[in-house]
């Protein structure tokens, strides 16, 4: 049983400003020329990954709940969640390939997992002025670059018309092909980073099959979104994906549903 007492608007509000805080670092940097460094999985780090995390480890800390935090850029000081299975899941800069391009399609992930569930969630696209938040029992909303917030809901498919299916703009996979073949009619909806999740979450996509790499802080902050906006994040067996294991920071494929009469697991 969760116990998600201590979740309230004005936590949510809180972790709001810090993704949105990390997301002006990010924009700092992403506005004038910056180094590229490669990881040890090849995967690329830039200073505005570092900025942005050092910023959000230092707000988390200072919350009046601290609790223990993963961040991809900081792996080695996490001794695991606390007693009640809580813990801070981070990707201070999502899409790193994005940034690198220049397109804006990169987030500030920012997500609360209580028992292997992510309980609150906040992604900040600062590129875009879009900011995506959700908690438990609270529902789902975005923020507009004009700063209006609405609701949001994801969509319900109807039958016999085409599927919108959000597709990786930097991460293709051999498999999608295939699953889209059987799947019928549909259009492809590039997109980068966790923004993918947020298209299903709002309605703008009616699925998001990932069918290649990720990890945990990569999803859990716009899982949480999707969740409260009335979707579903399941792996291919029609499992809900979760987060009980940090010590094991790599997801399987899953699937990002809105509504529709679609039995995906058949389709695998």
């Amino acid at each position: 049983m969760v116990h998600s007492d201590y979740i309230t608007a004005e936590l949510v509000a809180e972790v709001e400003a810090i993704a949105r805080d990390a997301g002006a670092a990010i924009m700092a940097i992403y506005g004038r020329d910056f180094s590229v460094e490669e990881k040890a999985d090849k995967s690329p780090l830039t200073e505005a990954d570092a900025a942005a995390h050092q910023l959000i480890a230092g707000r988390l800390a200072a919350l009046p709940l601290p609790l223990p935090l993963l961040s991809e850029e900081d792996t080695g000081h996490f001794a695991g969640p606390d007693t009640r299975g809580r813990y801070w899941l981070v990707d201070p800069l999502d899409g790193t390939k994005e940034f690198i391009k220049r397109n804006g399609e990169f987030t500030v992930n920012i997500a609360l997992i209580e028992q292997g569930r992510p309980v609150l969630g906040v992604v900040y696209a600062p590129a875009l002025g879009l900011c995506y938040s959700a908690a438990r029992g609270l529902g789902a909303s975005k923020v507009d670059a004009e700063g209006q917030r609405r609701s949001i809901r994801v969509a319900e498919h109807r039958a016999g018309t085409p599927w919108r299916i959000v597709g990786s703009r930097s991460h293709a996979g051999e498999e999608m092909p295939r699953l889209l073949a059987r799947l019928g009619e549909h259009e492809l909806v590039p997109m980068g980073s966790s923004l993918k999740l947020c298209l299903v979450a709002e309605g703008a996509a009616d699925a998001y099959p990932r069918l290649g790499p990720t990890c945990l802080w990569d999803t859990a902050a716009a899982h949480c979104v999707a969740e409260q906006a009335g979707g579903r994040v399941v792996q291919l067996d029609g499992t809900p994906l979760g987060y009980a294991h940090p010590e094991q920071p790599l997801n399987p494929h899953f699937l990002v549903l809105g509504q529709s009469e679609q039995d995906w697991t058949t389709l695998f």
